[in-house]
């Protein structure tokens, strides 16, 4: 008798998943069976039919065979780590390598070891000027870089560009102007661009100043233009000249001229001094030059606080930091001061100084930060007030001393009392002035120029007493004159011809003011908002209820929306926005000049035809009060934190920073600070 074999079950998962091992177990039972008894009549089945029989079956019942050898042992979470973080390292090592021989072939591409040298074409003009000018002085029509290359050969018989000042305004309106329309040419006492809203963290060591400059070459070379560093001293308007001057290298003072088609003035401004005296005794903050000193004194300050030879009154005297004027640049410079002697002093000086250190804030105004919103004001008040900074409202500067502050404050009777407040540092920062170019020229321009803090234009932003389309401010030194009331003539000419009427007798409906008040609207941009409600100003205006509106009514109209208007704020976001209008207008101006020309229209109003007037619009107002930092959105929108307000604060002006390199210097310096402290030398 023959023994039948085992069925051997083979464990499987169907088409649905499921465990199938009886199934397969009982096949397995049926072929071996069938084979059994099919011995008795027919001959045993070889092995490659049983395959086959076993292959068909297995078809027929969707069952596939799993490996019977063992699974793989599972490494421990331990050896998986390993192997990962061995991976990840290695992994960072090679990326890293490979991006630092990538730095170094590029770092090697750009030394040049072999200079060629060939023949430069220069005029003959460009290096020995013509003279002329009521001064007779040389004229510097042609730039000595004029045929450096192809395209800047294209560009000497394109209008000439001149633009005064390298700051905001100036920037922006080169960063937008297309390079092969004007032949541009900018004058500068400075060669570089500062970036003024960081200038307060240079002071105190937070930012180097290399962080808040760009070469002002750098920003020229992407319209092809040229740089002439030299200073603005009067503008010949009837022959198109300004007049420059500039130290040679024996320091002598030479003068020429530079003629100009377009002519941007964009010099910015001067400290406002109030009429104090003794403001020699006191520090500025404009520029690179101003904060290196602020620097270096109170770094001296501390220094001679430590020597034993110094008496406690003299400490105290050396450890009293003033700051005159409570608007943005004096409440952040307080607030960057009180951080580097929180943060750093106790660190690296003897603790006795910050004990005797004392901060005052000394403002005119009832509230620090006035422009902003009374609860952002309240709360830098707060904060300075935690930080044990001294604020004193309602107080003006009387003089300056070498040694003490004198000024006045209101008594409770209202009288006047005078006191003092020693001091060894003070920062004056009460607002803008007008520079001494800026002066000459508004003497120059007679009655028309009646603001004695800037330069006025008109909405279009060009000078006024100038001709048009020739003079053009912009920045801290203009400002845009909204004399809506002064124009009602103007707007009412077109209105009077059509009723063949005087301007001054026309009897206006309310279909003919909603007509004026589109013109107003597009001349004077800024009075939208006073022109919403035209019913109610009618209805308001109309006196004698007439459904008319006369002459007078009509000024005395307009006359309270010029109550209403106020002066453009003195910011670099104020002359960043007038640079980008130039940038684009002037590019418009130019695609246009050639079907002006075809036509013969070379006078008239020609900006006012080819692009709207100026429109500023208030991005927001932010500042730094201290580990904290508040911001102005306007509209009622205003938002405080601590330290997260201070990261937005630093993204904010790290977006707006000139260039990449800059944004990289930025991010470095705060990196620095983090590890290392503030920068505790002066030089």
């Amino acid at each position: 008798m023959l023994k039948q074999r085992a069925p051997v079950c083979v464990a499987r998962f169907g088409f649905h998943g499921t465990t199938t091992t009886r199934t397969s177990c009982l096949l397995s039972q049926r072929i071996n069976t069938r084979s059994y008894h099919s011995n008795r009549k027919f001959l045993r089945p070889t092995p490659l039919d049983r395959q086959a029989q076993w292959q068909q079956l297995l078809r027929s019942q969707g069952i596939r065979f799993v490996s019977g050898k063992p699974l793989p042992q599972q490494r421990s979470w331990l050896v998986n780590f390993a192997y990962r973080s061995a991976a990840l390292i290695g992994g960072s090592i090679i990326v890293f390598g490979v991006a630092v021989a990538a730095f170094f072939l590029y770092d090697a591409s750009t030394y040049r070891e072999d200079p060629s040298f060939r023949d430069i074409q220069v005029s003959e003009i460009a290096l020995s000027p013509r003279r002329g000018g009521p001064k007779n002085l040389p004229i510097a029509e042609v730039q000595i870089d004029d045929d450096d290359c192809a395209e800047m050969q294209r560009q000497k018989d394109k209008p000439k560009l001149v633009v005064l000042g390298g700051g905001w305004g100036s920037v922006a309106l080169l960063k937008t102007l297309n390079p092969e329309e004007y032949h541009v040419t900018l004058v500068s006492p400075t060669n570089y661009f500062l970036f003024t809203p960081m200038l307060p963290s240079a002071t105190v060591g937070t930012l180097e100043f290399r962080s808040l400059v760009e070469p002002i070459r750098r920003i020229v070379t992407r319209v092809r233009g040229h740089f002439l560093r030299a200073s603005a001293e009067n503008i010949e308007f009837s022959e198109k000249l300004v007049e420059l001057s500039q130290k040679d290298n024996e320091g002598n003072e030479v003068r020429f001229y530079l003629p100009y088609d377009k002519l941007v003035i964009g010099v910015g401004s001067t400290t406002n001094p109030h009429g104090v005296t003794g403001l020699e005794h006191c520090h500025f903050l404009k520029d690179i030059d101003d904060a290196q000193k602020i620097r270096n004194h109170i770094l001296t300050n501390l220094e001679y606080a430590c020597l034993p030879t110094t008496s406690d009154e003299e400490r105290r005297r050396l450890l009293s930091f003033v700051v005159s004027g409570g608007g943005p640049t004096g409440v952040e410079f307080a607030a960057e001061l009180f951080d580097l002697l929180n943060e750093d002093l106790t660190a690296h000086f003897p603790k006795i100084l910050r004990n005797e250190i004392s901060v005052h804030l000394i403002q005119s105004r009832g509230h620090i930060l006035n422009t902003y919103d009374e609860a952002l004001s309240k709360y830098a008040e707060e904060r300075f007030a935690r930080d044990q900074v001294e604020i004193l409202t309602n107080s003006r500067v009387k003089e300056v001393r070498n040694d003490r502050i004198l000024f006045t404050q209101k008594g409770e009777n209202g009288e006047t009392i005078t006191k003092e407040l020693p001091m060894g540092f003070c920062l004056w920062s009460t607002g803008v002035s007008q520079t001494e170019f800026c002066q000459r020229i508004s003497d120059v321009l007679g009655a028309v120029q009646s603001n004695r803090h800037a330069l006025e234009t008109d909405t279009h932003l060009r000078l006024n007493g100038t001709p048009l389309g020739d003079v053009y401010a912009i920045g801290d030194c203009a400002t845009v004159q909204n004399n809506v009331a002064d124009h009602l003539v103007t707007f009412l000419r077109t209105l009077a011809w059509e009723k063949g009427k005087d301007p001054e007798t026309v009897q206006i409906t309310f279909s003919e003011w909603r007509e004026i008040a589109q013109k107003v609207r597009k001349r004077f941009p800024q009075a939208t908002d006073h022109l919403k409600r035209l019913d109610k100003l009618f209805a308001a205006y109309d006196k004698d209820q007439s459904g008319t509106l006369d002459f007078g009514e009509m000024r005395e109209l307009l006359m309270q929306i010029d109550s209403k208007l106020t002066s453009l704020p003195a910011t670099a976001q104020r002359a960043h926005q007038q640079g980008q209008y130039l940038g684009h207008k002037f590019n418009k101006m130019a695609r246009a000049a050639p079907g002006l020309k075809v036509n013969d229209v070379s006078y008239g109003d020609l900006d006012e035809a080819v692009y709207k007037a100026f429109e500023y619009h208030h991005l927001g107002s932010l500042a730094y009060v201290g580990n904290a930092a508040v911001f102005d959105l306007g509209g009622g929108w205003k938002l405080t934190g601590g330290l997260w307000a201070v990261y937005a604060w630093r993204s904010i002006y790290f977006a707006q920073s000139v260039s990449f390199r800059t944004r990289i210097l930025l991010a470095m310096d705060w990196a620095k600070r983090a590890l290392f402290g503030r920068d505790l030398m002066n030089w």
